[in-house]
């Protein structure tokens, strides 16, 4: 900020199971301050898996469900990045996940257990819309945890925006509106700058920090779909830069799912912002940052 630019306003409350910071240029924000914060658990209420009232929840345990506005519309986000990462990114992952051992929020998560690991012997993925109805096949649980959380950064950014330019930052995913702000990222050695300007976002997915242990076994949150396990990629993690967080979340958990190779090749192609962390200790940045 310069020195004629508003007072910078800060907001810390915590949601989504991570610390949420709230930062906007005004003289006066008590209210967008406090109607973002209000988005946050109001989504948190309506797509956490861990909330037995949930509509996500209530659409698990029922199969179908005339969905609000917000469920629906991350279901069709989450559909729609399915269809564009090759399958790469799935919301249904809850079984798996469950069998991994993440079955409660978490920081409830036992750091080692000695209850085994197992792949499920069948995965269905199968999810429809109807209308405002959406439709699982049997066997099919949903997990909105790091789109929700994207979703929920994207809202509460625009609801902070009325006040003035600002930027929301929910446990490293970022969503920015107006203004210009600079974001620190991890590498394998010392920290990167980027600058964020206008609307855009970033977002990082990495298997270093939700970690826990089973059977002797390390295991960590971000499930290959195509073995129904925690992946086992060669990256440790992936920091992508979009137009929303929601775009940014599903770049960085596709990118990390894809491996060290085909990410670099993907980022640069589609022109992805990203910096790629490896887990032999390499820092590459890849797409426009190349």
């Amino acid at each position: 900020m310069d020195a004629l630019a508003a007072p910078l306003q800060r907001h810390r409350f915590r949601a989504m199971g991570t610390e949420i910071e709230l930062l906007v240029e005004t003289d006066e924000a008590a209210a967008a301050l406090a109607a973002a914060e209000e988005e946050f658990h109001r989504l948190e209420a309506l797509l956490s898996r861990f909330r037995g009232d949930s509509e996500l929840s209530r659409l698990n345990a029922e199969g179908s469900l005339a969905a609000g506005p917000d469920l629906l519309r991350v279901v069709e986000l989450a559909l729609a990045a399915k269809e564009r990462t090759g399958g790469r990114f799935d919301i249904a992952v809850h079984d798996a996940l469950v069998a991994a051992g993440y079955d409660r929020s978490f920081e409830l998560v036992p750091a080692d257990e000695a209850a085994p690991v197992f792949a499920l012997p069948e995965r269905p993925t199968g999810i429809e819309l109807q209308g405002g109805v959406i439709l699982l096949d049997d066997g099919v649980r949903l997990d909105l945890g790091g789109i929700g959380k994207g979703y929920a950064c994207d809202r509460a950014a625009e609801i902070l925006a009325t006040a003035g330019p600002c930027l929301v930052n929910a446990g490293g995913d970022i969503a920015t509106r107006a203004g210009t702000w600079t974001v620190s990222v991890e590498t394998a050695t010392e920290p990167l700058t980027l600058e964020l300007s206008g609307s855009s976002a970033l977002a990082t997915s990495g298997s270093d920090l939700r970690r826990w242990r089973r059977a002797g076994r390390e295991l960590h949150h971000l499930i290959d779909p195509e073995t129904g396990l925690p992946s086992e990629s060669d990256l440790l993690r992936v920091t992508a830069v979009a137009r929303d967080a929601v775009d940014a979340e599903v770049a960085a958990k596709a990118l990390f799912l894809a491996g060290v190779d085909a990410a670099t090749e993907e980022a640069d192609r589609l022109g992805v912002p990203a910096v790629l962390v490896t887990q032999d200790g390499r820092t590459i940045r890849a797409g426009a940052l190349a």
